[in-house]
């Protein structure tokens, strides 16, 4: 054979070799992110951290000029509203299928009663306070509700993700809550976290309801009606129960601004995360917003930060830390990797 040895049939070193390629993996061992890991990570990076932002910047806007929660929550609703050119450009009806427009509707009003119950909390509470109650009623709220309604079981890593950060909450909150001062003011902030609560209640409901829409334009739809259900609710409240304030100082409408934008990334990425993950798992996850409007409240609103807040905010990472690691998973070609 040319160019190899007539005895050992060698390969001829002295000739160029080809350039080496590497190595390919077979199709069957091709992996992708599953369902649920792609739902984990779009609710920490997209709805957690973004939400973090929200409450401290409300109470910016609020110590600047006084501006109402109901007010807030029309600049809100604003930014929801251009999403009906898209649905009209695809040629989906605007508010969903007949139906199913009965049930989305509803979508839309608890959350709209739930983030009211937010800002409105926000001003006598302060913000990492006010997400953590929030968040933990509706962590624990939406474990139970699946249970009860939908019979969807945890296992048990996902089970001590939800207690060690239901725990962390209250080693955040609990101190707080022991030392409310008598009088008006302490009926005001205990207020703030009875708010505060209703509010966890409603989005874990929310969140329910939207896992049962089921049509192909349900998250622009949804989307576009909690900004037009907002502003019909909104409005003739802010007239009745609170005084409409028209700042000016750019700081107010700069963080209006901010928390319109910042809300409707976080409602987007929340509401396709809940359809990929059990929800309760989702609001674990979302836990990081408190974790980042505490070091808002530090750093920015040179607010208290209290070592219980720092203790509470580490067990949360780490029962964050537990949950998505007990979920990552990869599909692949064909076959599932449990």
């Amino acid at each position: 054979m040319a160019g190899s040895h007539p005895y050992f049939n060698l390969p001829d070193f002295t000739q160029p070799s080809p350039p080496s390629t590497p190595p390919s993996l077979p199709s069957h061992q091709r992996c992708r992110p599953s369902d649920a890991t792609k739902g984990l990570l779009v609710a920490l990076l997209g709805g957690g951290l973004p939400a973090g932002f929200v409450g401290p910047f409300f109470r910016m806007a609020y110590q600047a000029s006084h501006f109402p929660s109901l007010e807030l929550l029309i600049c809100r609703c604003v930014f929801h509203l251009p999403i009906a050119l898209l649905l009209k450009l695809r040629g989906d009806p605007l508010l969903g299928p007949p139906d199913l427009r009965a049930r989305a509707c509803l979508h839309a009003l608890l959350n709209v009663l739930s983030i009211g119950c937010a800002y409105s909390a926000v001003q006598v509470v302060p913000a990492g306070n006010a997400a953590t109650v929030r968040k933990g009623s509706s962590t624990m709220c939406s474990a139970l509700l699946a249970l009860c309604l939908e019979s969807q079981g945890l296992s048990g890593y996902d089970w001590c993700g939800l207690l060690g950060s239901t725990l962390g909450l209250i080693i955040i909150v609990g101190p707080g809550l022991g030392t409310l001062q008598e009088g008006t003011t302490g009926l005001y902030t205990a207020l703030g976290y009875v708010l505060a609560f209703l509010g966890g209640l409603a989005l874990s409901l929310g969140l329910l309801v939207y896992r049962s829409l089921d049509f192909p334009s349900c998250l622009p739809t949804v989307a576009f009606l909690f900004g037009l259900v907002g502003l019909v609710g909104s409005v003739p409240g802010l007239f009745v129960l609170q005084t409409p304030v028209l700042p000016n100082d750019p700081l107010s409408w700069s963080c209006a601004g901010a928390v319109g934008i910042l809300a409707l990334v976080s409602f987007v990425c929340v509401s396709y995360a809940v359809t990929k993950v059990h929800p309760a798992l989702v609001c674990a996850v979302l836990h990081s917003e408190v974790v980042v409007a505490l070091m808002l409240q530090y750093y920015v609103l040179y607010e208290t930060v209290a070592p219980s807040d720092i203790m509470g905010a580490g067990v949360v990472l780490g029962s964050i830390a537990i949950i998505t690691a007990q979920n990552l998973s990869c599909e692949k070609e064909g076959q599932v990797e449990e």
